[in-house]
């Protein structure tokens, strides 16, 4: 199960780390190609349950960035365009 329906109350104990983060980008993958399967058989109205899914990581994976520091290399980048 993902970590996006971990109960609220819980949600502050769960730890972010890189291996939480992986695990729901091969999760979103997942999802992905499940949708894809089921558009190519016509089965639209069956992927829907699907798309909420990964809607829901896809948000909680963008409020986890916001809410990260600023990348360090970030500064790097100016330097290497010279």
């Amino acid at each position: 199960m993902s970590i996006v329906f971990v109960p609220k109350k819980l949600r502050g104990e769960a730890k972010i780390n890189q291996e939480t983060i992986q695990r729901l980008l091969d999760e979103n993958d997942q999802l992905i190609r499940c949708i894809a399967d089921y558009m190519k058989k016509g089965r639209a109205v069956e992927c829907v349950k699907y798309q909420q899914f990964l809607h829901r990581n896809i948000v909680y994976l963008a409020t986890i960035a916001d809410a990260s520091p600023a990348d360090s290399t970030s500064g790097n980048t100016s330097q290497s365009a010279t």
